[in-house]
């Protein structure tokens, strides 16, 4: 049986990624290792053993083309409504709470919210299968 352990990202500006991460989920440094044309940063928190790796391509100025077969990475949360207000207050600016549901019931509650290199992150609302 196979387990996810990270979801990797290549993002232009480390130092502006850790913090959009670390205020936005509370990930914060794990591992960091610097390569002769490239680093790898892994970011973790208490609550999940997944982790998120930037890499940080060293030289590169461009922003990256994120293509349109990018979606987004999801995270799941207790109090929506309490981490959107702290996101807004942060400056963060997360996108407005939207509800979702499957055959007349309830499926999700959720907002969106970009970093700083243009990845979506979906922050859902725990319950049901978005635990």
């Amino acid at each position: 049986m196979a387990k996810t352990i990270h979801t990797m990202i290549r993002v232009l500006d480390e130092a502006r990624s850790r913090a959009f991460y670390e205020t936005a989920f509370g990930l914060t440094l794990a591992d960091r290792y610097e390569f002769e044309s490239f680093t790898l940063v892994y970011l973790s928190n208490r609550e999940s053993g997944h982790e998120i790796e930037l890499t940080v391509n060293k030289g590169r100025n461009e922003p990256y083309d994120l293509g349109d077969g990018y979606g987004h990475v999801a995270v799941s949360v207790a109090d929506l409504e309490a981490e959107h207000r702290r996101m807004i207050a942060a400056g963060l600016s997360p996108k407005d709470i939207k509800e979702m549901s499957h055959e007349g019931r309830p499926l999700a509650r959720f907002f969106f919210i970009e970093d700083p290199d243009g990845y979506k992150i979906e922050v859902l609302e725990r319950g049901g299968r978005f635990q």
